[in-house]
C-alpha cells in the first residue's frame, strides 16, 4: 500500500489557524512558584498521595500512586515543600484531590531520574514497567494509561504500531514542533513501543500541511527499514485513532471495538516522545509541550510547561490577553476543547493547548430548527445519524439513542460544525453518552 495522500470516509475541512505558532520554536516556560498537581489526570483509578503536608520533594519524585492496573502515577514537577493536599477543580471539569507544592526554585532532580539503559538490552516487560513508573498517559486525547494500551491480551495479535502525527485540531502545533525539532526522540519512542508490543512494523501518519515534519521524520527514519512515514490528506478528524487506522491500514474498527481488535496500537507524538525520555533520561511525565494560542492572546507560543502550572502563568508569559478578550478559554482546540471558567486551573498531562478566543469569535450563533439536509450524516466519520441521536438526547430518550449507537460517537464535533441550523448536535450526543454510561454502571 502506497503511504501517500491517505484519508478516511467523511470528515470536514476546517480553517487551520496554525500559522500563529507553527513556525515558532519550542520555548521553556518560566518556572512556576507554586504548582497544583492533580492525583487524577487520567482514565482509570485516581492515585492516593504518597506524601504529606510539610514533606520536601524533588523534581521527578513520585507523589501519587494507585494499585489499580488502569491508572498512572503522578510526580512532582518542582523541588520544594508540600503546602496542602486538597480537593480542587481541574481543566476537565472534575474536582479531584490535588497536591499543592511551593517551589524552592532549585529544580533539584530526584535520585530516581537517571537513564534506564540501552533499548537493545531492555526486555518488553522492562520497557512497559518503565513507561508505567514514569506515569505516561496518552497526551492527545483521553489520557489513557500507556502501559495498559501496550499490554494487549494474548489473543489480540498486533502487527502495526501507528504514531499519530496528524494534529488535525485547529490552532494546535505542539506535536508539529516536536516532529520538526526532536524527530530522533519520536523514532526512538516508536522503536521502544514496537519492542514492547513485539511488532515489526511502525507507521507515522502526518497531514500534508506539515511538510517540514514529514521531511524531518523521513530523514530521521531513513535507516529504519521497518518504519515508514505516511502523508495524509488534510481533513478533520484525521487524528482520531480509528480514522487514522482506516486511512493508513484500510481497516475498520468494529462498533464498540478497540484498535487492538484490528491488529493496531496507536500512540500520540507527545506520548511517544515522553516514552523516549523515560528510557533515555529516566524522566517521568512531569512536563509537556503546550500551545498557548488564539487571536485573543498577544504573543502565542509553544511552551514546555510543568504539570501543575496555573494557566494564568502561561497566559502572562504570552503577553496576556488582547483587547476584547477573552471571549472564551479552552483547554485544547475549538473542535474538541473544554471550556474553562477560571485561569487558575493547572496544566495536566492532557493539556496540549490553551486557546483564547476573542469575544467576537466566541459569540454563539442562533440555533434554528433542523432542516433535514443530511450534512451531519455525510460528514460523520463513524457513519452515525447525528440529527436523530441529538433529537433523542434532547428528549431524554437515551435508550433510543443507545440503539442508534450513541456510544460509538467520537465527539469530534464535525456534525455541529457543518450544521447550517447550528444545532447542538455533538453537545447533546455527548450528554446522551454520559447518561448511557452512568446507567450501565448503576446496574
Amino acid at each position: 500500500m502506497k503511504l501517500e495522500n491517505l484519508t478516511f470516509r467523511g470528515g470536514v475541512s476546517v480553517p487551520h489557524y496554525k500559522e500563529l505558532t507553527e513556525n515558532l520554536s519550542i520555548e521553556k516556560a518560566k518556572e512556576p512558584t507554586m504548582v497544583v498537581i492533580p492525583l487524577h489526570q487520567h482514565t482509570g483509578a485516581p492515585c492516593e498521595p504518597l506524601v504529606k503536608v510539610g514533606d520536601i520533594v524533588k523534581v521527578g519524585e513520585k507523589i501519587g500512586q494507585s494499585e489499580a492496573f488502569v491508572s498512572a502515577p503522578v510526580h512532582s514537577s518542582v523541588s520544594g515543600t508540600i503546602k496542602s493536599i486538597t480537593s480542587m477543580a481541574i481543566p476537565t471539569g472534575l474536582t479531584v484531590n490535588c497536591v499543592v507544592i511551593e517551589s524552592d526554585g532549585k529544580n533539584e532532580l530526584h535520585e530516581s531520574v537517571k537513564p534506564k539503559g540501552s533499548l537493545e538490552d531492555l526486555s518488553s516487560k522492562e520497557i512497559i514497567d518503565i513507561i508505567k513508573e514514569a506515569g505516561i498517559t496518552g497526551m492527545g486525547g483521553a489520557s489513557f494509561p500507556t502501559h495498559v494500551k501496550l499490554s494487549p491480551p494474548s489473543d489480540k495479535k498486533i502487527d502495526t504500531i501507528l504514531i499519530n502525527g496528524a494534529e488535525c485540531e485547529p490552532y494546535l502545533t505542539a506535536d508539529h514542533r516536536i516532529m520538526v525539532e526532536e524527530p530522533e526522540k519520536v523514532i526512538f519512542g516508536l522503536k521502544a513501543i514496537m519492542k514492547a508490543v513485539g511488532v515489526e512494523r511502525g507507521i507515522i501518519g502526518i497531514e500534508k500541511n506539515k511538510p517540514d515534519a514529514i521531511m524531518s521524520l523521513k530523514k530521521a527514519s531513513k535507516d529504519e527499514k521497518n518504519i515508514n512515514v505516511a502523508s495524509l490528506k488534510v481533513k478533520y478528524p484525521q487524528g482520531d485513532e480509528k480514522r487514522l487506522i482506516s486511512a493508513t491500514l484500510g481497516r475498520m474498527v468494529p462498533s464498540g471495538g478497540l484498535p487492538m481488535d484490528v491488529g493496531a496500537v496507536v500512540s500520540n507524538i507527545s506520548t511517544t516522545k515522553a516514552i523516549a525520555e523515560a528510557i533515555l533520561e529516566g524522566k517521568p511525565l512531569f512536563e509537556r509541550i503546550t500551545t498557548v494560542t488564539g487571536h485573543g492572546i498577544k504573543e502565542p507560543k509553544n511552551l514546555v510547561a510543568k504539570i501543575g502550572t496555573p494557566f494564568k502563568d502561561l497566559i502572562e508569559q504570552c503577553g496576556g490577553f488582547n483587547e476584547n478578550s477573552p471571549g472564551k478559554i479552552l483547554m485544547g482546540g475549538p473542535m474538541m476543547g473544554l471550556s474553562q471558567y477560571s485561569i487558575d486551573v493547572p496544566v495536566i498531562k492532557g493539556t496540549g493547548g490553551i486557546l483564547i478566543l476573542t469575544e467576537e469569535e466566541a459569540k454563539p450563533e442562533p440555533i434554528q430548527p433542523c432542516i433535514r439536509c443530511g450534512k451531519c450524516v455525510d460528514v460523520c466519520p463513524v457513519r452515525l445519524q447525528p440529527l436523530y441521536l441529538s433529537s433523542f438526547a434532547l428528549k431524554k430518550n437515551f435508550d433510543k439513542a443507545e440503539e442508534l449507537h450513541a456510544l460509538d460517537c467520537v465527539e469530534c464535533g464535525a456534525c455541529s460544525y457543518i450544521c447550517p441550523a447550528k444545532r447542538p448536535l455533538a453537545e447533546s450526543i455527548r450528554l446522551a453518552k454520559r447518561e448511557i454510561i452512568a446507567k450501565k454502571k448503576a446496574k
